[in-house]
């Protein structure tokens, strides 16, 4: 090869290069909403082709209708708890200056009287209130501080918002660009995968709707009953705090944020029976949720040990922000069952490459249950 021919093809390869990496720098603020709008389109495919059988095949106005839905679906819920709370701030800063004027109730007897446990407890609670004064001077301190964290989560909430809202935009183009997507796509995974693509693209369809299905299902599961709890309890703004729980159960232990306030409130109030409602309402029926139905669903897809779940809602949120609660898992959930089938047919097939051995006169007991019968 020539010298100028070299210096061209190197030319044309760094030109590829960087056009790849500036189309990346491009695409990488938006790298979570698109994502997750992919997943949005994949998890509700059937519905919006049902739906566009029911229109004519207009795709379109399908795509568009699917596309306001899920804005009321996923979005509404953010409005209405945003107005929901603010609704209640006034009760609530009412509720911390008469806290701050009257101070701290006394102990229930029923506390002190504990076994084992009363007298720390009620030792405790009479050093803290006879530091009351000195405590709520160290709070103020810390109010300047928790203002700008506040601060920071809004925003953060916000920039998620927005992500989140230009991911079901991005849906829309998922799909009316679906059918010849997938048809890129399996080319791809083709040429990659040989001819395991299609299954390895049926395994990571699976994994995908399984856990999707399985955050979400267990998020509305823990939203209606902790709105009906709080209802029954009186807590105002049962709603809000019903739809609150919903976005706050991907989180592990989130749900605990809204039911152990509301608790101590009710108690606060003098209402202790309803106290004590809502916290084993809240522990026992909204974390048995949690428990029971988001391990069925995700099964269903992948048996993706709890610590990843944990881990991808974590570290997604770190990743990606507020989508990441819901992306970070799945990424996880495929990544781990993909590994895993790709680990069980390597050993397939170095037992199948071994062929059969000599050995003991005894033999294994897989070589017993392989044996004809």
């Amino acid at each position: 090869m020539k010298s100028g021919e070299l210096v061209e093809r190197l030319v044309a390869m760094l030109a590829v290069v960087l056009l790849v990496g500036g189309a990346l720098l491009v695409l990488a603020p938006f790298t979570a909403a698109l994502l997750w709008g992919a997943i949005l389109a994949y998890t509700t495919w059937m519905p919006y082709k049902k739906l566009s059988g029911w229109l004519g095949g207009r795709n379109g106005l399908a795509a568009t209708l699917m596309v306001v839905l899920i804005f009321i679906l996923v979005l509404g819920p953010f409005v209405i708890a945003g107005f929901g709370f603010a609704a209640h701030m006034d009760e609530f800063a009412e509720l911390l200056q008469r806290a701050y004027d009257s101070g701290l109730p006394d102990l229930p007897g029923w506390i002190a009287g504990l076994p084992l446990v009363g007298a720390p407890i009620q030792e405790f609670w009479l050093r803290l209130t006879e530091t009351d004064s000195e405590m709520i001077a160290q709070l103020r301190k810390l109010a300047a501080p928790a203002g700008k964290f506040m601060l920071t989560v809004g925003a953060a909430i916000g920039q998620g918002l927005l992500l989140l809202a230009l991911s079901i935009v991005l849906a829309f183009f998922f799909y009316t660009g679906g059918d010849s997507m997938v048809v890129w796509l399996r080319s791809v995974i083709q040429r990659v995968g040989g001819d395991r693509a299609h299954h390895l693209l049926a395994l990571t369809g699976s994994t995908v709707k399984g856990v999707v299905y399985g955050i979400l299902g267990t998020a509305l599961a823990q939203g209606i009953l902790g709105g009906i709890g709080y209802w029954v309890a009186g807590v105002p703004g049962a709603a809000a705090l019903g739809l609150a729980t919903f976005f706050l159960s991907v989180v592990p232990g989130g749900p605990a944020l809204l039911w152990i306030p509301a608790a101590l409130w009710l108690y606060h109030g003098g209402s202790l029976g309803w106290a004590i409602f809502i916290a084993v309402w809240g522990f026992a029926v909204v974390g048995m949720a949690d428990n029971v139905i988001k391990p069925m669903i995700i099964s269903k897809g992948s048996d993706m040990p709890f610590i990843l779940v944990m881990l991808g809602v974590l570290g997604g949120a770190l990743a990606f922000g507020l989508l990441g609660v819901f992306i970070g898992p799945t990424l996880l959930a495929v990544s781990f069952t993909l590994i895993r089938h790709w680990a069980a047919d390597q050993q397939t097939l170095a037992a199948v490459a071994a062929g059969p051995s000599p050995g003991p006169a005894n033999p294994s007991p897989l070589a017993q249950v392989n044996a004809p019968k």
